[in-house]
């Protein structure tokens, strides 16, 4: 019984560090109006084309007032996904 436990504990850790690692990931969404509930600090790229080429709309809620969250807007520089370059020798 000791055992199962242990094995108890190390499944609900590991649940708990993905339940954590989640809201870490970028969020990007095609239309501003899709975003719903921005919260304080959150940033969310939007790529609806109103940014010049090679750049994407980065909303970000910025300000806490008595009606909720501001939002800020700018465009930013669209990130590549890293490649991985194999160093020639």
């Amino acid at each position: 019984m000791p055992g199962n436990r242990k094995i108890l504990y190390f499944m609900i850790g590991g649940i708990a560090l993905l339940t954590l690692a989640v809201p870490a990931t970028a969020q990007q969404v095609s239309r501003e109006q899709d975003i719903v509930g921005l919260r304080l600090g959150q940033r969310i790229k939007v790529d609806d084309g109103t940014c010049p080429a090679g750049q994407v709309k980065e909303v970000s809620g910025t300000k806490m007032t008595s009606t909720g969250v501001v939002a800020a807007r700018k465009c930013i520089p669209r990130v590549k996904p890293k490649s991985k370059d194999v160093p020639q020798h």
